[in-house]
């Protein structure tokens, strides 16, 4: 069974209690249940992981190299800050796809440079958590 990792950036932790006009009123709990749900359908393994810590991120990518065949990211406030977030993914070889809940391009002008956009096979951005699930259905089709 292929092995997709969904990675989340500082803050995505604390969802539907921060900014939840900008948001939602989804929590990363719902996130996950709705994504373990669709990893069985589509017969994919799924890890989860959160952290507001940079190097636990980059820490977890590096333990994945060898063990993962794609992996979703909403890197959060670290898209427009981790170019070591950005060379950490890009030592996989694997398809990876940036997701956020909001439109970073209609935010403010410091949010629409992403780091991490450049070395991913798409982004999906301001379609709130639906955003996560067609991102793991995509992925699905690029490691078949």
């Amino acid at each position: 069974m292929k092995k997709v990792l969904v990675l989340n950036g500082p803050n995505i932790n604390i969802l539907g209690v921060r900014e939840p006009t900008l948001y939602g009123n989804a929590t990363i709990s719902n996130i996950e249940q709705q994504l373990k749900a669709l990893a069985k359908e589509l017969n994919l393994e799924i890890e989860l992981f959160q952290s507001n810590h940079e190097g636990k991120i980059i820490d977890k990518i590096q333990n994945s190299l060898n063990d993962t065949s794609g992996i979703i990211i909403n890197p959060a406030a670290f898209t427009h800050t981790s170019i070591a977030i950005r060379d950490a993914l890009s030592c996989l070889e694997v398809p990876i796809i940036e997701v956020h809940i909001s439109n970073i391009y209609k935010r403010e002008e410091f949010r629409h440079k992403s780091y991490i956009a450049p070395i991913t096979a798409g982004q999906i951005i301001g379609f709130g958590i639906d955003g996560y699930l067609f991102a793991l259905k995509k992925i699905k089709s690029l490691i078949e």
